[in-house]
C-alpha cells in the first residue's frame, strides 16, 4: 500500500511545530525564525509535500468577502510596445474579456498590468505579483520578441496568449492561422475566385513562423485549377508597391490584414464584389466592412484561462519541460467585398 499522501497537518505533528507555523515557514513569511523555516523545507522536500498557494489565497479572500465563489486572482501581462500597430488593440481587448468572463465564471479575477518602456519593468512586476499573491499569468501577444525570463517563474504558472514565445518556452494559445486560411482558399474558390493573391506584412508572417504563406503556397501546389500568384510579402504597406503587384499578376480576391487595399485595388480598376474580391486575415483589424476571417479572441482568451486554471490546480508552475500549443480555428465572416455563391451560379 502506497504511503498516505502528506498534509500540512501531519508534516505540522512529525516536526513538532503548530500549522500556522508550518504554513507561514513554507510560503516565506519573515514572522518564522529562519532556522526554523529551513527545517520545515527540508522536512516538506524529503516526504514530497506541495503546499498549494491558491488555498492560502481563497481563504485570505474568503475571509474578506466572508464565503462566495473567490478562488484567486490572474494576471493579464500586456507589453508597451511602440511599434505594434494600433488596430491590434481591439485583438487585445477581445481576448482580456474573454479571459476575465471565463474567469470569473470559474472564480477567479484577472488583473491587466502592462510591461516595458514606460510601464512596469520585469523585475517590478514579480515584485506585485507576489505582492498580491498571483500565481497564474497570462502573457498576451507581442508584437516583438517578449523576454519574462527574469521572474521568479518557480512560483507562477504561465501561458502565451500568441503561437510562440523562447524566453521562457511556456505553453501556449493562438488561433490555428495555418487550416483557417486553407478554409477560405477553399471558400474563395468554390466561389469562382481563380487568382488569389496574398498581401502580407513581413513581420506578421515571420512572428506566426511563416504559416500564412505556408498555407497559401500549399493551396496553390495542390489546387492547380487556380492560377499561381506570386505572394507580396513587404516590409511596410505602400499603394505604389502594391498598385505594382496588382496591376502585373492579376488577382481576383486579396487576402490581407491591411484593408485600406480595397481603395488601393478600386483604384487599379476592379469592382467588388463584382470582379474582384477581398478578406481579411484579421476581421478585428479591418477598417471597414469586409469579408474575411474571426480569429475568435474572445475563445482564445476563455480557454486560455481554463488552461492555466488547470495548470494551478495541479500545481505545476514554473517552465514547463514540454511546452504545448492548442490553437482555435478561426471563423468565416461574409461580407460584402466578396460575391455570394448565388451571384457565381
Amino acid at each position: 500500500m502506497s504511503a498516505p499522501t502528506p498534509t500540512l497537518r501531519s508534516l505540522a505533528k512529525t516536526l513538532g511545530l503548530s500549522r500556522t507555523t508550518v504554513s507561514d515557514a513554507l510560503r516565506g513569511s519573515p514572522r518564522v525564525d529562519p532556522n526554523t523555516a529551513a527545517r520545515v523545507k527540508i522536512a516538506a522536500a524529503a516526504v514530497g509535500y506541495l503546499r498549494n498557494p491558491l488555498a492560502g489565497a481563497l481563504m485570505s479572500e474568503l475571509r474578506r468577502s466572508r464565503g462566495g465563489s473567490f478562488r484567486g486572482v490572474l494576471a493579464a501581462v500586456d507589453f508597451d510596445e511602440p511599434d505594434r500597430p494600433a488596430s491590434a488593440a481591439h485583438f487585445h481587448h477581445e481576448l482580456v474579456l474573454g479571459a476575465e468572463t471565463r474567469g470569473a465564471a470559474l472564480g477567479f479575477k484577472v488583473e491587466k498590468i502592462i510591461v516595458g518602456r514606460g510601464a512596469v519593468s520585469v523585475p517590478r512586476l514579480d515584485s506585485i505579483l507576489k505582492a498580491r499573491g498571483i500565481q497564474g499569468i497570462v502573457l498576451l501577444p507581442s508584437w516583438g520578441e517578449p523576454d519574462l525570463a527574469a521572474l521568479d517563474w518557480p512560483h507562477y504558472a504561465g501561458l502565451y496568449a500568441d503561437y510562440i514565445i523562447e524566453r521562457p518556452a511556456l505553453h501556449s494559445i493562438c488561433s490555428d492561422h495555418y487550416r483557417s486560411l486553407l478554409a477560405a482558399l477553399q471558400r474563395t474558390a468554390a466561389l469562382g475566385y481563380q487568382r488569389p493573391g496574398l498581401y502580407l506584412q513581413r513581420h506578421h508572417d515571420e512572428r506566426l513562423q511563416y504559416r500564412w504563406s505556408a498555407a497559401f503556397h500549399t493551396f496553390q501546389q495542390h489546387h492547380p485549377s487556380t492560377k499561381s500568384v506570386p505572394p507580396l510579402v513587404v516590409d511596410k504597406f505602400s499603394p505604389e508597391t502594391f498598385s505594382t503587384w496588382f496591376r502585373r499578376h492579376q488577382p481576383d480576391v486579396v487576402f490581407a490584414h491591411h484593408t485600406p487595399a480595397i481603395d488601393w485595388m478600386s483604384a487599379c480598376g476592379a469592382r467588388l464584389p463584382e470582379t474582384h474580391g477581398f478578406v481579411s486575415l484579421n476581421t478585428h483589424m479591418k477598417t471597414r466592412p469586409c469579408a474575411g476571417l474571426d480569429l475568435q479572441p474572445r475563445a482564445l482568451g476563455s480557454r486560455g484561462v481554463e488552461l492555466l486554471i488547470g495548470q494551478l490546480q495541479r500545481n505545476e508552475r514554473g517552465i514547463p519541460d514540454w511546452p504545448s500549443t492548442t490553437t482555435i480555428p478561426a471563423q468565416w465572416v461574409h461580407g460584402p467585398t466578396l460575391r455570394t455563391l448565388a451571384a457565381t451560379r
